[in-house]
């Protein structure tokens, strides 16, 4: 069992990782949203949409409950045509539901009274919205225009590290960081990828280390068990 970073590791090959990386998911379910954005969701809205509804939020109840809110609206004048209680009613099942309803309301007020009814690829302006962070903004930007700075959630924070690529105490941090270390065609590739192998492989507790298709690569910072 490691407790500080193994030495005994071949030299980082972010590329080749993300490859067999990849392979090893396929079994899984994609993140929220990226089904969202398979499923057809792909709009800037419905993307910041659905990544409020998924904070603190399983994917198994966020993608559901996301679906069942656009099936009543998908652009911001049908969402603002809705009240506050009925956006709260259809996205009940998500944590935090009563807060997460007025955000999406003014999120839909603000772009079309504000913003011509069309949000901008603009990472500062969809941040200075209640309820949208960095994570949400840049996953947003990365699926629905095509450029962004990497996603990070709990799952590429945890892991990155544990590789040893970077060494960071936030999110915010390992954002900054990995720009230096991931090339930018991967920026929001990696968060697509390290959900999943997050949920799935490279758990917060007991990794499939044994069986864990980059182990040859990962220095295994903090990892004190696995099977």
């Amino acid at each position: 069992m490691a407790t500080r970073a193994r030495t005994d590791k071949r030299p980082f090959d972010i590329p080749r990782m993300l490859r067999r990386i990849e392979e090893a998911i396929r079994p899984y379910p994609p993140a929220a949203m990226f089904a969202l954005a398979d499923l057809g969701y792909r709009s800037l809205f419905e993307q910041l949409v659905g990544c409020v509804i998924s904070v603190r939020t399983r994917d198994e109840v966020s993608l559901p409950t996301s679906i069942r809110l656009f099936e009543v609206a998908r652009t911001p004048a049908a969402m603002m045509g809705l009240s506050v209680t009925r956006i709260d009613s259809l996205i009940r099942a998500s944590t935090f539901h009563e807060a997460k309803a007025r955000d999406i309301h003014t999120l839909a007020r603000r772009t079309m009274t504000e913003l011509g009814g069309t949000l901008p690829c603009d990472g500062s302006v969809l941040t200075s919205f209640h309820g949208i962070g960095p994570k949400c903004a840049n996953l947003a930007l990365g699926i629905a225009c095509g450029h962004g700075r990497p996603a990070v959630d709990v799952h590429v924070h945890r892991i990155t590290n544990r590789w040893g690529i970077i060494h960071t105490r936030t999110p915010e941090e390992t954002m900054e960081a990995l720009e230096g270390v991931v090339e930018r065609r991967d920026w929001v590739r990696i968060n697509r990828l390290l959900v999943p192998f997050g949920k799935h492989i490279c758990t917060a507790r007991r990794p499939r280390c044994s069986s864990c298709v980059v182990n040859a690569y990962c220095r295994q910072i903090g990892v004190v068990d696995y099977v």
